[in-house]
C-alpha cells in the first residue's frame, strides 16, 4: 500500500501561512483524523496532500514519490478526496457519478470493461445506493447524497481514500451511518482513511489516530487515549473540559464545560471523572 507523507511542507496564501516546516507520516491502513480549532489549517493540509493546493515549500510524498510531480491522473489512481461540499452537475445520475471514479483508469487503450462495471457495482452496493442509482444526485437527502459521492470515491479503487468533514449538515442518524460506513472499509478492506473531523467523541470512537493541529503545527499525535486530554482540548480549543471514559466504545469522552441548564450530578459519574 502506498504511504502518504510530508517533508518539511509549509503551506499558505499570498502572505498568510498556514502550516510550517511540517514532518508528517499518516500511518497505513488505519483510520487518521485530523482536530483542531476554525482555521487551523486541517483542510489546507488534507487539500495539500492530495495536490489541491501547492505548498509554498517542502513536499508531499505519496509511495516515495512527490505528489506534484506525478500526473493528475497517476495521483487519482493511488489516492481519492472527497472534499467539502461537493456539487454534482444538474440532473447528473448516482450511476453517472460512481462511474466517474473510474475516469482515471480509462485510457485511448482501454475503455470502460466489465471490471469497471463489476467496481461500480460493489461501490453502489457498499454504500446502499443500489436502489438509488438512477435517481438524480439533487432529488437526494444529505445523507444519501453523501454516499452517493463516497461511492465514486471507493470506485476509484484507491489505497487511500481523504475526507473533509464528511458528517457536516447530516443530521445524527446519518453521521454515524456514514462514519460507520468509513470504519467498514477500513476493517475489511485495510483502506487508508483520513478525514477532518470537528466532533471530538466521534473522532476518538472512529479513529485509530488522531493528529491534533495548533499554531501551524501538529500539536499532538497518537491514539486518542493519548491525544484527547483536558490540556489538550483547553490548549487546541480554548475550552475547559472533563474527560471520560465512553461507557460503551471505552474511548475518551469529552465533557464540555459552560453555562447550560444543570442537574445534580450522580455518584456513578462523580467517579468516572474522578478515575479520568
Amino acid at each position: 500500500m502506498s504511504v502518504l507523507e510530508t517533508s518539511s511542507l509549509t503551506l499558505g496564501y499570498s502572505d498568510t501561512i498556514i502550516i510550517e516546516d511540517l514532518d508528517l507520516k499518516i500511518p497505513t491502513g488505519e483510520i487518521t483524523v485530523f482536530v483542531g480549532a476554525n482555521g487551523c489549517g486541517k483542510s489546507t493540509l488534507l487539500r495539500s496532500l492530495a495536490r489541491l493546493l501547492k505548498p509554498k515549500s517542502g513536499h508531499v510524498l505519496l509511495g516515495g514519490d512527490v505528489v506534484g510531480n506525478l500526473s493528475t491522473k497517476e495521483v487519482a489512481k493511488r489516492l481519492a478526496i472527497l472534499p467539502q461540499g461537493p456539487i454534482a452537475p444538474e440532473g447528473l445520475t448516482v450511476l453517472q457519478l460512481v462511474k466517474q471514479g473510474r475516469y482515471p483508469h480509462q485510457s485511448w487503450l482501454k475503455q470502460w470493461s466489465s471490471e469497471d462495471e463489476k467496481i461500480v457495482n460493489q461501490a453502489l452496493k457498499a454504500t446502499k445506493m443500489e436502489e438509488l442509482s438512477n435517481r438524480s444526485v439533487d432529488s437526494l437527502s444529505g445523507g444519501q447524497r453523501q454516499r452517493a459521492w463516497i461511492a465514486m470515491t471507493l470506485a476509484q479503487k484507491t489505497d487511500i481514500i481523504l475526507l473533509d468533514e464528511p458528517t457536516t449538515y447530516l443530521d445524527m442518524t446519518h453521521q454515524i451511518e456514514i462514519l460507520d460506513l468509513l470504519f467498514e472499509l477500513n476493517e475489511l478492506e485495510n483502506r487508508t482513511v483520513v478525514m477532518v473531523l470537528h466532533d471530538l467523541n466521534l473522532a476518538c470512537r472512529y479513529a485509530h489516530h488522531i493528529i491534533a493541529v495548533r499554531d501551524k503545527k501538529v500539536y499532538s499525535q497518537g491514539r486518542p487515549e493519548e491525544v484527547i486530554t483536558s490540556d489538550m482540548v483547553r490548549d487546541v480549543f480554548q475550552m475547559n473540559c472533563d474527560i471520560i471514559q465512553d461507557p460503551l466504545f471505552g474511548t475518551p469522552l469529552c465533557i464540555p464545560h459552560g453555562k447550560g441548564r444543570r442537574v445534580s450530578i450522580n455518584e456513578e459519574y462523580k467517579e468516572m471523572i474522578s478515575l479520568s
